[in-house]
């Protein structure tokens, strides 16, 4: 069976594998759905002119896209499904991944990571499972040291992946991916050099102290006046809370998982950069 792309997967579970646990809640009652943008809205306001167009920073290496097999299948979904397959296996992907409108799940949640907001459902994996758990009393909690334990199966698959391969198989699926970019609202910007600039992102953020970030629950009444508010945990200090959605999914994992997922992405870097890093 010939090999379909799979670097997107490993550059965005690298950085999104928290994301199901972005909003880690406690209810008093179920909370209320929480409304998610479409991805266009957190696209630039307008859309950039042709005027204003940068030169490409990192353009995919022509060497890479040769190293990958040949596409055997009819349609991108069943090229992404078919890769995704073959690289991580049925039970993986049944497990970890999302792969209906692949594509576009990659662009908009790699482009969100590096903001405030990361829209769940069109997340390119599936929310982490179990519950985020703390430990402490009082109005400031510590993160608990199990619950660093929910993400082991993500993270030792993310890991394990070749990234060698996984880029060779990204440049072999580019195409699909730049035109789902410049669909979402940036017509002749290069994905390739927003996927540098968020890893970059990712690399940049900050260690907490050696204890830990500590957490507080914060009541979340939404738009909508509400008798029965839900509760969510944030973190303590606001420059922390203030990070994108990307560098606060890293820090709720633990440093373990942390340091390993940022290793892989420097590995990644550098095969699919020219540039170096930006910090």
């Amino acid at each position: 069976m010939k090999r379909m792309s799979i670097a997107a997967v490993a550059v965005l579970l690298l950085s999104a594998l928290g994301l199901g646990v972005l909003y880690w809640t406690q209810h008093r009652s179920p909370a209320p759905a929480e409304p998610v943008a479409a991805p266009v809205a957190e696209a630039p306001a307008e859309p950039a002119r042709a005027a204003s167009v940068p030169a490409i920073r990192n353009p995919i290496d022509p060497s890479l896209a040769s190293a990958a097999s040949a596409p055997v299948a009819s349609d991108t979904q069943s090229m992404w499904r078919q890769g995704l397959i073959e690289l991580l296996g049925h039970s993986a992907v049944a497990r970890f991944v999302q792969t209906d409108d692949f594509s576009r799940r990659v662009v908009v949640t790699v482009d969100n990571l590096a903001r405030a907001h990361a829209a769940p459902r069109l997340w390119p994996v599936n929310p982490t499972p179990g519950r985020f758990s703390v430990s402490g009393n009082g109005e400031l909690l510590n993160i608990a040291a199990e619950n660093a334990s929910r993400y082991t199966p993500l993270v030792t698959l993310i890991t394990s992946v070749d990234a060698r391969r996984a880029a060779a198989l990204y440049a072999s699926m580019y195409p699909q991916l730049q035109k789902a970019y410049e669909e979402l609202g940036y017509p002749g910007r290069y994905f390739n050099d927003r996927v540098i600039e968020v890893i970059d992102h990712l690399l940049d953020t900050p260690e907490p102290s050696p204890a830990g970030p500590l957490m507080q629950l914060t009541e979340v009444k939404g738009s909508i006046p509400s008798t029965q508010p839900w509760l969510r945990y944030e973190f303590a200090d606001s420059d922390l809370q203030s990070l994108s959605a990307g560098q606060r999914i890293l820090l709720r994992v633990g440093p373990a998982h942390r340091q390993a997922l940022k290793s892989k992405l420097v590995e990644l870097r550098k095969l699919l950069a020219r540039s170096p890093v930006s910090r």
